[in-house]
């Protein structure tokens, strides 16, 4: 006779275990595939640990963990050889509840004015940035919005003390320098964000340019120094505002560039050549040709006008 195979003596233990203790008895193993119950279960906790990061990203995961893990005590519960199953399947399916109702709770909490949503979706949401970092953003600021009127300035070239940070929410800046009209601002653009750059956290300076309100404007601001104390906290968040001031130069630049004209040989014909911005010091302007000739003329160097120079916002 051969000997029991050990499969069949751990079986044979386990219902006399069972027995003994008056529970229902698992005689084999099931050879067909569970109910639409069980798969639906793995299904939901597959997507749910498929989840991203941020409020909604664990909104998300929490929502299908739930789901799932209540699945999965459902299937237990209707088979009495899944007891440790269903007890371990309900209390996930607590502790999945309770992060869904905590995460509800905190994502309802972190809520914003109209101006500051949109600043969020214009500005920060395309980054990425989580709303309880955007939260800290806000608090830097104190969820304060100001207001300079039509015709009025927000900085005077040479007077006006760089101490803020600020970002248009609506209206239009004109930006010139010695009277000279240099670009606009508009919505969701930083309006000293050149100056900003430029200056260390213990330097001080003054606007090179003069910043006019054409129409009723409205703008956030962050103190410098408090600004300073946020970065220190939240490296994220520093490395955030690094990123959209300079992209914010890097498009006042462009702007500059594109309509920034220079006279043709100063004689005011109307025809201009763009700077090239790889020279920002000078342009490249063909010298017109006084007799006929095969060769092109050659290249003069005009020196920019100072104020342009200067008034890179």
């Amino acid at each position: 006779m051969e000997p029991p195979d050990a499969f069949s003596v751990l079986l044979n233990e386990s219902a006399e275990a069972a027995a003994g203790l008056d529970a229902p008895v698992c005689a084999e193993w099931t050879e067909g595939a569970q109910d639409s119950v069980f798969q639906l279960s793995n299904v939901l906790l597959l997507l749910g640990f498929m989840g991203g990061s941020g409020f909604y990203g664990l909104l998300y995961t929490f929502t299908l963990l739930t789901l799932g893990f209540f699945c999965a005590a459902v299937w237990s519960w209707s088979d009495p050889c899944t007891t440790d199953g269903f007890l371990w399947s309900l209390a996930l399916l607590a502790a999945s509840g309770a992060q869904l109702v905590h995460v509800s709770y905190r994502l309802r909490s972190v809520t914003f004015d109209r101006d500051f949503q949109e600043l969020y979706g214009c500005m920060f949401q395309r980054l990425g940035v989580p709303l309880g970092h955007f939260g800290e953003i806000v608090a830097c600021c104190e969820g304060e919005v100001r207001t300079v009127e039509r015709d009025h300035c927000f900085a005077v070239e040479g007077k006006t003390a760089i101490d803020k940070l600020s970002v248009l929410l609506s209206g239009r800046m004109i930006v010139t320098v010695n009277g000279e009209f240099l670009h606009y601002i508009h919505p969701f653009q930083f309006l000293d964000s050149p100056e900003w750059d430029s200056l260390r956290p213990s330097e001080e300076g003054v606007f090179q340019v003069t910043l006019r309100a054409e129409s009723r404007c409205r703008y956030v601001a962050w103190r410098r120094k408090k600004l300073y104390l946020l970065f220190a906290k939240h490296r994220y968040i520093a490395k955030v505002f690094a990123l959209v001031v300079r992209h914010d130069i890097s498009e006042k630049l462009f702007s500059l560039h594109d309509q920034a004209l220079l006279d043709d040989a100063g004689g005011g014909g109307g025809r201009g050549q763009r700077y090239d911005l790889r020279l920002p010091s000078c342009c490249h302007v063909h010298k017109p040709d006084l007799e006929p000739s095969d060769a092109a003329g050659p290249l003069l160097l005009l020196q920019v006008p100072a104020g342009c120079q200067e008034g890179v916002k």
